[in-house]
């Protein structure tokens, strides 16, 4: 509950309770409330020197302890002297060239290559494209609208022209599909918040129904309604693992590789860094600055070995 006070994002709520569960069984099921700083550095150090995890991960890890013990338990931790912290690693991201993201979408069919071409064409994160409302489209403007993303902001950005008629027509089949819920009592759209208390009858509307929606009802709310979530994240990841190996592309990328091939393949045909930024929705520009390693490493460079 306190979580949901808060406006924590979902995955976010569901990482906190997967490491407090870890913790608590780490220490054979002793509630926390028996516990302190000892037993939270004991735990974080085990992930550090025997799990081998990353610094982000422990990292998560510390913030959900940290969570439970300060604002759950209301016994703040203080500092922790005997926490080992593991170093971080800035790490250049995967990116695909142009000739095999073009290899890998032409894969790819059906609604999951529409999906992967979004992620590539705007830039967006899997999770904020399945996410993605009818409404957020403006295929007049040329934008899309990304709604609570990572952080919880609101950002727009680019709608490739090429992909307004494959959306446009992609509409009609989710507007079909919207009556016949309808036409079976169905066609509930979960809202974010209590927007469906506020606006009943937008729920039902074709505006705020999923762009990609899964190909299940299920119960919300108070077990009266039947909504239509959006597609599930693990689809289109394992259409596009497949895409890749039939490409024959031996790099260890995922569907998000799409995203970082966007904003390297915008830097390298001169788009500006802050533009960018913006279109990615990162809160730091440094962040954003990753993707120029990628392209200054090789760029207007010859190898000695050339000139042999």
């Amino acid at each position: 509950m306190i979580c949901r006070r808060r406006h924590f994002s979902f995955r976010t709520e569901e990482a906190y309770i997967h490491w407090i569960k870890r913790f608590i069984f780490f220490h054979q099921k002793r509630h926390p409330d028996t516990m302190g700083i000892p037993e939270v550095e004991a735990f974080l150090n085990h992930l550090a020197a025997v799990r081998l995890c990353s610094a982000s991960t422990q990292t998560q890890a510390l913030n959900a302890l940290v969570f439970l013990y300060q604002e759950v338990l209301e016994k703040p931790l203080g500092n922790m002297k005997g926490l080992n912290r593991v170093q971080q690693r800035h790490r250049v991201p995967v990116v695909l060239s142009t000739s095999e993201v073009k290899d890998c979408l032409d894969g790819m069919s059906g609604t999951c290559q529409l999906i992967a071409q979004l992620i590539y064409g705007a830039g967006l994160r899997v999770n904020e494209c399945m996410g993605l409302r009818v409404k957020d489209l403006d295929f007049v403007a040329g934008y899309l609208s990304v709604r609570d993303g990572k952080g919880g902001k609101d950002r727009t950005t680019l709608l490739p022209k090429q992909l307004i008629a494959p959306l446009q027509k992609h509409l009609l089949k989710v507007a079909q599909l919207h009556q016949s819920d309808l036409n079976r009592g169905a066609g509930f759209a979960a809202m974010p918040g209590a927007l469906y208390k506020k606006y009943p009858a937008a729920s039902r509307s074709l505006a705020w129904q999923y762009v990609f929606p899964s190909s299940v009802l299920r119960l919300w709310g108070d077990g009266s309604m039947k909504v239509r979530w959006h597609m599930s994240d693990s689809t289109i990841q394992k259409a596009f693992k497949v895409a890749l190996r039939q490409a024959n592309i031996h790099k260890h990328a995922s569907v998000h590789t799409l995203r970082h091939s966007f904003a390297t393949h915008l830097l390298g045909s001169g788009t500006d860094i802050r533009t960018i930024q913006l279109l990615l929705g990162h809160r730091s520009l440094q962040t954003t600055m990753i993707y120029t390693h990628v392209i200054e490493a090789t760029k207007s460079v010859t190898s000695p070995f050339d000139n042999l």
